[in-house]
């Protein structure tokens, strides 16, 4: 299933983490983990968040993503299901045609 998984890091957590040369490599670890069809960031809600889209192939995958985002960077992470244009056409027709 095609997920956004929002991760936001509160500025002290993101301060020592950048300070202490971690971000780098866990951003990376992450990247690599999930091999993201798009990745933004950008600050919001006066931390640094990103969006990470991605297939989110069984939801025992959560724990491997999201412990190291809480326990390195106190991250507050969220996980939305998402839809491109092709999914939401496909949606679409099925609820046409069940019509």
């Amino acid at each position: 299933m095609r997920v956004c998984l929002k991760v936001q890091i509160p500025v002290e957590a993101g301060n020592k983490a950048i300070t202490d040369g971690d971000m780098q490599p866990k951003l990376k670890t992450l990247m690599d983990q999930l091999n993201p069809e798009a990745a933004y960031f950008f600050p919001q809600d006066g931390m640094r968040t990103m969006m990470l889209f991605f297939d989110l192939k069984e939801t025992s995958m959560i724990p491997p993503i999201t412990e190291p985002l809480f326990e390195g960077l106190n991250a507050q992470v969220d996980f939305s299901p998402v839809m491109n244009l092709d999914d939401l056409m496909a949606g679409l027709r099925k609820i046409e045609s069940s019509r």
